[in-house]
């Protein structure tokens, strides 16, 4: 029904989570599978994701990076094909480029006159209105250009809230709207303004469940015309096509119940949480752990980065993991607290100095925290891990060796608690939680900590 590459790995985990709790089994993969290889090993499955890392790429190489993927879901023969980006549309000209993915696009979805993008996904606190985008910090609301966070992204720093000129920066193809007024009306006065519309690429505003419905209606009405629909956008539009799937009555599903069928077996349950991520929230998240007994361990990282010291560092920060978690403890290794952590402009010294581009850091960071863990598990320490950090779990993962994912149950919004797959017996069967660092409540760690728990006791994953 649908297939979706995630432009970085967090984000794809928040896709899947949203076609699955409706129903609709998805399953992500880290390397597009063959077809063949789809249907003898997954024959029930409704959609697909693939865990991209576009997001931390530059221009230049998108193409290389994607038109191999373009080619293989096209062999999926899927309705929609969906490009998902962060609901907080991180991007720039020369890095992540949104506009760039919408002219490879263009190339090899040649017969679809208009490219939709949506944006806004509100279950997530992100709105577009009136082409303008806001999004949630804690409680609070934000333009998206004076978001405490995303303004201030070390990569990708928000400066226009109006994404139809924040595309503009990156793409030379006209950019129309469908505003929140466009969308209210009966089903036929809604696709007649849209339809009326002359430009190449339209963006959909979304404020309210109504919005997301009527969207829904668009994007399933063009891809019964031409499929598949190539669709850019947040997890909003797994939102908005589910909503109208569940109408029909042969492509609804029932709701699954998250049970112990997923446990792994054993009375040990301490988790290890691994933060790649500089963003204040995480920082709250981490101090909110330690006040509830985590344990947090520093990351030397001039030290594990250095030819020298890097396999004694890591066999130290190995040794000490293990002697926690063999108490019974919980553990948090983290490399930064918050934005303002002066840990960060150390390290982005020492990875200039050995000639590392600041734009390579999350790729090493990602491989370096996927080692850690691979460490932890051969040791037996434990089967259950949180990686925090958009940029980074993606890298980690592959580092580990996971091949692909499925929910195992939901804990925040855009960030559940999945089972993993892996070729290697080690790692498959891991339990691993992913979240960006902007999302999830503050006392995240504790509720990956409580879904498991719940998991253990056969008592499913249902939401606080």
């Amino acid at each position: 029904m649908l297939a979706f590459y995630g432009d970085d790995f967090t984000g794809s985990t928040d896709a899947m989570e949203m076609l699955s709790t409706r129903g609709y089994r998805t399953v992500l993969f880290l390397d597009p599978p063959d077809p063949e290889e789809l249907e003898r090993n997954y024959p029930d499955v409704d959609c697909i994701g693939i865990a991209g890392i576009s997001r931390s790429l530059k221009s230049e190489e998108m193409e290389e990076e994607l038109v191999p993927i373009f080619e293989r879901m096209l062999a999926y023969q899927p309705s929609v094909v969906h490009y998902k980006v962060c609901s907080t549309f991180d991007s720039a000209p020369q890095i992540g480029s949104i506009g760039r993915v919408i002219d490879i696009g263009k190339s090899y979805f040649a017969n679809q006159q208009v490219t939709p993008i949506l944006a806004g996904a509100p279950p997530l606190s992100r709105y577009t209105v009136f082409g303008q985008h806001f999004a949630a910090a804690g409680d609070v609301i934000h333009r998206l250009d004076r978001h405490p966070i995303m303004s201030v992204h070390p990569a990708t720093p928000m400066d226009e809230a109006d994404l139809r000129l924040h595309l503009e920066k990156q793409t030379e193809l006209p950019i129309g709207l469908m505003s929140i007024l466009d969308l209210e009306g009966d089903d036929e006065e809604v696709w007649e303004r849209f339809a009326d519309k002359q430009d190449s690429v339209i963006l959909f505003d979304s404020l309210k469940q109504s919005d997301t419905m009527a969207v829904g209606k668009i994007l399933w009405k063009l891809a019964q015309m031409n499929t598949p629909l190539f669709v850019v956008g947040s997890s909003g539009v797994e939102h908005a096509l589910t909503g109208v799937w569940e109408s029909i009555a042969d492509l609804k599903r029932p709701v699954p119940d998250y049970t112990a069928k997923h446990a792994i077996e054993g009375d040990s349950n301490p988790i290890v949480v691994l933060s790649g991520s500089a963003s204040d929230t995480t920082r709250k998240q981490i101090e909110v752990a330690e006040r509830e007994g985590f344990i947090s361990i520093r990351l030397p990282l001039k030290e594990l980065l250095s030819m020298d010291t890097g396999e004694l560092t890591l066999l130290s920060i190995l040794d000490t993991t293990e002697k926690v978690l063999r108490a019974g403890k919980d553990v948090i290794l983290y490399t930064a607290k918050g934005p303002q952590d002066p840990s960060i402009s150390e390290i982005r010294e020492n990875l200039k100095s050995i000639g590392i581009q600041a734009d390579k850091s999350g790729k090493l960071l990602g491989q370096l925290l996927g080692r850690i863990m691979k460490g932890i598990i051969t040791r037996k320490c434990t089967r259950r891990f949180v990686v925090a950090g958009g940029d980074t779990s993606g890298y980690a993962t592959k580092e580990l060796g996971v091949s692909a994912m499925e929910i195992a149950a939901p804990v925040a919004p855009g960030a559940p608690l999945n089972l993993c797959y892996s070729s290697d017996p080690v790692v498959n069967g891991l339990e691993l939680a992913l979240k960006g660092g902007q999302l999830g409540q503050e006392d995240y760690f504790l509720r990956v900590k409580k879904e498991i728990l719940k998991t253990m006791e056969g008592k499913g994953g249902e939401n606080d």
